[in-house]
């Protein structure tokens, strides 16, 4: 039977057909994939290949040592040798002829002052350039911790603010020094006027504090020697003789026999602990370091048409209140077994004369036939002007109780450095013309101020038939500077009539030099001369401001525990031993071997060492147990109750706490 369908029938038909044909394909991929899949994942993985690694260890770890001592290098000043330059050769002048044909140059021959012709040789050398360096260091710490150790049951309820105080001491740096807080210099007008004025409020000072009591002033057209402490010595005492000793690490002390000591028993026996506590409140070290060396521009002889005004300064001042309260629990205590606080001002003015002049030379090679003059219209300007300051507050609270174990304390042990190396290496000339003035100064201030009035107290009832020691002093301020001048005031002498001519011709754009000039003794044995005029003022100040502030007054509670009773404990108590140091070197070689001058030469060098001890006592000279009772608070009966376990969680906002605790800091063993 033949079945005929109709044309839609038909497409239908395809339709369903070719659906079924791709169905079965999809079904056919999705089982192969699988198949590939299962048989892949039965292959074994090759193996990895084998490397052999050999590890050295041959170091032991020790455990953490927070002590880590620092102990600055002493500082070495390094002088140059004598002469005014030195280790160096001056360079030869580039010129476009043979050297012979200087012998005897068609123009600038002795005795002329007619300008250069068409054949005559030039020289080309390069003027200087200014120099002006502004640096400021500033460290600023606040270490002010609270402790609450032992079970004691206490808190300090308040503390004792002495932020009066701090300024108190302050203002009262501020009346013996005879230089206040100076603005920045910004331009060379500036820059002179502020040496002028130096000048006059320094004398100003002098006259007024000569002979007063804890001020000591040296004054002259030149200060030579090392004075310590306002008296003259022949050598200057050595930094590393009295800073505080390198505490003693684990590595340091010398090993014992664990069975000697009676702290270990072998088998089933118990371990022994010592109990002790130590706190180490103080311990800082503040140190500002600067090493100078301004030799930027040099000649064999400096002609100033006007005024040469030469001024060397330094200013010492260390002021320093610490004045402890230990309570009277403590008198069969170790009390103080360092050494006492010291304050130091040392001062050293040193000059090195320039070299003999070339005199005896003459005969071997003459005078220079030939020369080379560069110009600089207006200013030369060498500036460096550093001041560094460190502030830190280390005031520390503590209420400590020993609990039957050994217990370490550290909330001071701070160190703040501020460093500072310049060389300035400069420009060499023969000859140098100045227009103008001439301003030279080299300024040093040092100050160190200290609070470290400290309250060790204790709590009614405590005592200890233990070892004790209490170290609230050992502090030291150092003040140390140092002004090494080559050539100076010494060499200073009236313009001869040569050069006021060379002044002329110079100042009418005439780029000679008379006879008179040529023949100077300076030049003997010289072929040619470099030649430097300036048109304006030579300006050269170096000015170095160092400042340490200490707030090192601690608050310490001795108490007993409530939780364990334990009257045999060790205890170590340190509030001082700081030390506060600042150092200033300066190597000023002059522009000019020989230096003549058409207006009025000034030279003065002024020293000032002051020295300011507070000795009022400390709250009125309280009894310190009365103090801790006033400033400690009993806690409730149910904060030294067991702990309960774990309570539901409560999100109300945590109390406010102003108490400046530092737990991060302070490192408990």
């Amino acid at each position: 039977m033949t079945l005929y369908f109709d044309k839609t029938t038909e497409a239908i038909a395809h339709f369903v057909g070719l659906f079924a044909i791709a169905l079965e394909e999809i079904r056919l991929r999705d089982a192969y994939e699988e198949f590939k899949a299962h048989q892949k994942a039965q292959e074994e993985p090759p193996q990895l290949p084998s490397v052999p690694v050999t590890v050295k260890a041959p170091y032991e770890l020790k455990d953490f040592d927070p002590r880590i001592p620092y102990r600055p290098a002493e500082p070495e000043q390094v002088e140059p040798t004598p002469g005014l330059y030195p280790g160096l050769r001056p360079p030869e002048i580039p010129i476009a002829r043979p050297g012979a044909e200087i012998d005897t140059p068609p123009v600038f021959t002795r005795g002329s002052s007619s300008s250069s012709s068409a054949g005559a040789p030039e020289f080309q050398i390069d003027p200087p350039g200014s120099v002006a360096v502004y640096a400021s260091q500033q460290i600023r710490l606040s270490d002010n911790d609270s402790v609450n150790l032992g079970g004691h049951g206490l808190k300090f309820s308040v503390q004792v603010d002495n932020s009066a105080l701090m300024n108190d001491l302050i203002e009262a740096a501020r009346q013996i020094s005879p230089l206040g807080g100076a603005e920045i210099p910004g331009s060379p007008e500036e820059i002179a006027t502020f040496i002028s004025t130096t000048a006059e409020q320094l004398e100003a000072f002098t006259a007024e504090q000569d002979g007063q009591e804890g001020t000591v002033v040296a004054k002259g057209e030149t200060v030579e020697g090392t004075f310590v402490n306002g008296e003259i010595v022949e050598e200057a005492p050595s930094l590393d003789d009295y800073l505080p000793p390198p505490e003693e690490t684990p590595d340091d002390k010398t090993a014992t026999s664990s069975h000697a000591s009676g702290n270990f028993t072998a088998g089933q026996g118990k371990v022994s602990i010592e109990a002790s506590v130590e706190l180490e409140a103080g311990g800082n070290t503040l140190i500002n370091s600067v090493e100078l060396t301004s030799n930027w521009l040099q000649s064999q002889v400096l002609a100033v048409a006007g005024d040469h005004v030469e001024l060397n300064a330094i200013v010492q001042i260390n002021v320093l209140s610490d004045n402890d309260l230990l309570s009277p629990t403590l008198n069969g205590w170790n009390l103080d077994p360092g050494k006492p606080t010291e304050a130091f001002n040392i001062a050293m003015f040193k000059h090195l004369d320039p070299e003999p002049s070339n005199e005896e030379q003459v005969g071997a090679g003459g005078f220079p036939t030939a020369w080379a003059i560069t110009e600089i219209k207006g200013d030369l300007l060498i500036m460096n002007w550093f001041e560094q300051f460190t502030l830190m507050t280390d005031e520390d609270t503590a209420i400590l109780a020993s609990a039957g174990t050994t217990t370490s304390i550290i909330t001071g042990d701070n160190t703040a450095i501020n460093n500072v190396s310049l060389a300035e290496l400069g420009h060499y000339y023969d000859l140098i013309f100045i227009g103008g003035n001439v301003y030279d100064a080299n300024i040093i201030q040092q100050l160190n101020l200290l609070l470290d009035n400290d309250l060790v107290g204790a709590v009614e009832g405590f005592g200890t038939s233990g070892k004790g020691s209490a170290s609230t002093d050992g502090n030291l301020l150092w003040n140390e500077a140092g002004i090494v001048e080559a050539g100076g005031a010494s060499s200073v002498k009236p313009m001869p009539k040569s050069y006021l001519d060379a002044f002329g011709d110079l100042a009418s754009g005439k780029k000679s030099l008379p006879d008179g000039v040529l023949k100077d003794g300076a030049f003997a044995g010289m072929d040619g001369l470099r030649v430097l005029y300036i048109s304006g003022d030579l300006i050269n100040l170096n000015y170095l401001k160092q400042t340490n502030i200490l707030g090192d007054s601690d608050q310490i509670a001795l108490a007993m525990s409530k939780l364990v009773a334990n009257s045999d404990a060790d205890w170590t108590i340190s509030t001082g031993s700081n030390a506060l140091v600042n150092y200033a070197g300066i190597i000023d070689v002059d522009a000019g071997q020989t230096i003549y001058t058409g207006g009025t030469a000034y030279s003065d060098e002024i020293l000032i060492q002051a020295e300011l001890i507070r000795t009022e006592p400390y709250l009125g000279g309280q009894d310190p147990d009365a103090l801790v009772s006033e400033a400690v608070a009993f806690l409730g009966e149910d904060m030294m109750a067991p702990d309960s376990g774990p309570q539901p969680p409560d999100h109300a906002p945590p109390p406010l706490d102003t108490t400046n605790a530092d737990p991060m800091h302070s490192m408990l063993a």
